[in-house]
């Protein structure tokens, strides 16, 4: 086969899977109106669940506990899955489909396969315990602490990595890299 014809092959299934995956994605939004106690992160997540596998996603958390929106995208930049509360709602908007639910917990379940405590979350990825709850250092020499059920390794926050395990069963390890 030519170089211009492998080329041109190439170019017909890049085309093909822009294609495909934009009839799979949601579309952006502009991002709400950040109060001086919000917040926008973003970056890498992973969550695995033991007996489940994994899944990752680049991840935008916008916003605070009491209102915001977490937006899951694909590798390619697709946006395959929107989550939004507010003291009002709480909604998961995927591909051809917008569900309600009852708290941030079972959408949590739903999103990622366990529940993941996303009101402490957004203390979390700043590196400090959420202050609602009790929480307690882990034992030297690990940096963190256990907080809600959860250990949060803090040893390579430095880097942009935070490590977060529940190790009740099934046990779930969530992953989070920052974005500088």
């Amino acid at each position: 086969m030519s170089f211009a014809a492998s080329l041109g092959r190439a170019a017909a299934l890049g085309l093909a899977a822009a294609l495909l995956s934009a009839c799979a994605s949601l579309r952006p939004e502009a991002p709400p109106a950040v109060d001086e106690q919000g917040l926008r992160l973003s970056g890498r997540l992973s969550v695995q669940v033991q007996g489940r596998g994994g899944d990752s996603a680049s991840f935008e958390l916008l916003g605070s506990p009491a209102a915001g929106r977490l937006e899951l995208s694909t590798p390619l930049g697709s946006l395959v899955a929107r989550a939004r509360w507010s003291p009002a709602e709480v909604l998961l908007q995927t591909p051809g489909e917008e569900r309600r639910y009852e708290d941030l917990d079972a959408l949590t379940r739903e999103m990622l396969g366990e529940t993941v405590p996303v009101a402490a979350l957004f203390d979390w990825l700043r590196g400090r315990p959420w202050p609602e709850a009790a929480s307690e250092p882990l034992p030297a020499p690990a940096r963190g602490f256990a907080q809600l059920g959860w250990q949060i390794d803090l040893s390579r926050f430095d880097e942009g990595l935070l490590l977060a395990r529940r190790p009740a069963e099934p046990v779930v390890q969530l992953r989070a890299r920052l974005a500088p």
